[in-house]
């Protein structure tokens, strides 16, 4: 039995951190979005693409749509609104008034956002061992965020101030989003939950994105690639590798495992922007892998 439980826990471990991956690649490609396209036009085209994506999948594996009673369904509207909406809209929002190495410092406060998310809201109580962990895995990301924010702080305007604290409401809604499904009385698969919240998301931003009245301006195709990007990398499959792993933990446990999105967001900033590592991030890749394999490890 515990062996199983182990193996659950390292299934699960692996699937968030493989979803936070591709989440980490959304600060380099809302970079992309903002210099061509509003946010609402962008998100409302991000799931134009990934919906009906989804639902092909759903078609194809005999997935039905989640029938929610009214508390569930409330919980799924207000996930939509955060994760699939608030969060976009934040995050293209923060990288048009704010750098992206800057962005993905903030963001790499997630792992401590989601852990006190699953003490507030979802009432778990963490044992010391894991608490330690997120404590490793937060070193870890101060280790890749610190050095870069003393770099850029002789630079900081106001536009990068709003920057940051636009990608920090995008922070506080991912870690609302990526939990909140775990207050739902019946659970919904993985694939559905991905499906209703790419749908809720467009229906959200509807509106919004008719009154940019984008169409009215020449839109760069690099912008149209990042967001198609966008939709099927961290959309369509981060989603489902989210909801597939986060199901097999605690909200403590998914929650640590967050910390590999800035660590993904380093990587990509070396492989596309040519910036340079320094110890102190590799250092810090090392302390959050080892948290995550540690808490993976404990189940």
């Amino acid at each position: 039995m515990r062996s199983s439980s182990r193996q659950q826990a390292w299934l699960g471990m692996t699937l968030c951190a493989a979803a936070m991956a591709t989440v980490g690649s959304t600060v380099a490609a809302s970079r992309l979005i903002a210099a061509g396209l509003p946010p609402f036009t962008a998100t409302a085209l991000r799931f134009a693409v990934a919906t009906p994506v989804l639902w092909l999948l759903m078609r194809a594996t005999g997935t039905a749509w989640p029938r929610p009673g009214r508390r569930d369904g409330a919980l799924l509207v207000f996930q939509a609104a955060a994760g699939s909406l608030g969060y976009t809209v934040l995050l293209i929002l923060g990288t048009r008034y704010a750098p992206a190495a800057d962005a993905g410092v903030v963001a790499g406060t997630l792992p401590a956002a989601a852990a006190l998310f699953s003490v507030l809201a979802l009432g778990e109580r963490p044992g010391p061992a894991l608490w330690g962990s997120i404590g490793l895995a937060t070193a870890g990301v101060a280790a890749i965020s610190l050095p870069q924010a003393g770099a850029a702080a002789g630079g900081q305007g106001a536009h990068a101030l709003l920057g940051h604290a636009l990608v920090l409401g995008a922070v506080a809604c991912e870690a609302t989003f990526i939990l909140v499904n775990k207050r739902l009385r019946v659970p919904v698969p993985p694939l559905a939950l991905s499906a209703t919240m790419s749908a809720l998301g467009l229906l959200a931003c509807l509106a919004p994105a008719w009154l940019e009245q984008a169409w009215r301006h020449p839109v760069p195709p690099v912008a149209v690639g990042a967001v198609v990007y966008y939709a099927l990398v961290p959309g369509v499959l981060g989603f489902w590798l989210w909801f597939a792993g986060a199901q097999r933990l605690a909200g403590a446990q998914a929650a640590l495992a967050t910390a590999v999105m800035p660590v993904s967001a380093l990587v990509l900033a070396v492989l596309t922007l040519g910036e340079q590592v320094t110890p102190w991030q590799m250092g810090g890749c090392a302390l959050v892998l080892l948290a995550v394999l540690a808490a993976a490890r404990r189940g």
